[in-house]
């Protein structure tokens, strides 16, 4: 017996071609990387294919206000500021601490789950998008907390029919996830990754685990195109592990790993 998988067009034009079409819907994925690779650009795209594919979408920014996601939007020609207008998308701002319906005071988990539970009913029955831009800010004092708290929101939230972008920063230094555990709890994770090649920065994206999906296994360079977004470009001829730290920088990472979880 055979089951086919739904899945959500992410809205980056070359990206679903790499996960068989889409995101399979009802996933818990992981969005990772360093500051200025894509993530959050990527995480729009991923909100305006829903409204456009008449999902209920959720935006949840920690990181930057309400109005700067608003304006990275309009830089794409993508015009949120409409479509929560017309009660088709939701931003929950968690960052400037604002007393309007649709912001956090602080960044508690259980009130971050009720206010997005909340935002889906004000939008109504249906399918629905959240991206959590970031997750990792939630647990950056507490990093052991980051599986539990991954488990959580996944839990919780796939009963309400999302499907959840979950954003987890990585230190500039190290690439080292701010928390380890939201890869072991996300269905899927897509890696975004930058350097300098040349004297120019260069962007790719790999899709690192997609439950039920024969995905791409190769880096692909990206681009950011004004009034485009974000792009594929094509598969890059180098190996991943070409892009990635030196070994001893990486063992020393995963012994230091090993350590927190003794103490845990």
């Amino acid at each position: 017996m055979s089951f086919e998988v739904k899945r959500l067009r992410t809205g980056v034009e070359g990206l679903d071609s790499l996960l068989q079409g889409g995101i399979p819907e009802g996933f818990f994925v992981a969005v990772t990387g360093e500051p200025g690779c894509g993530k959050t650009i990527f995480s729009i795209h991923f909100i305006n294919r829903g409204i456009e594919d008449e999902d209920k979408c959720i935006y949840v920014t920690t990181e930057e206000s309400r109005e700067s996601i608003i304006r990275q939007a309009s830089q794409f020609n993508m015009d949120f500021s409409k479509r929560i207008e017309e009660n088709k998308l939701i931003i929950i701002d968690a960052l400037m601490g604002r007393t309007d319906k649709w912001s956090l005071q602080s960044l508690d988990m259980e009130a971050l789950v009720s206010k997005i539970i909340e935002a889906k009913k004000e939008l109504g029955y249906g399918r629905a998008r959240v991206v959590i831009d970031s997750l990792s800010a939630f647990w950056l004092d507490k990093p052991a907390m980051a599986r539990r708290y991954s488990y959580y929101v996944k839990k919780v939230l796939s009963k309400w029919d999302f499907t959840m972008l979950a954003v987890s920063q990585y230190a500039i230094t190290t690439a080292e996830s701010f928390g380890f555990g939201i890869e072991h709890i996300a269905d899927g994770i897509i890696r975004f990754r930058r350097v300098i090649r040349g004297g120019e920065l260069k962007r790719f994206v790999v899709i690192e685990k997609m439950r039920q999906t024969d995905h791409s296994r190769y880096l692909h360079e990206i681009d950011i195109k004004p009034g485009v977004g974000l792009v594929v470009l094509g598969r890059v001829e180098k190996r991943v592990e070409d892009y990635k730290l030196p070994f001893e920088v990486m063992k020393k990472i995963i012994e230091a790993k090993k350590e927190t979880e003794k103490e845990l």
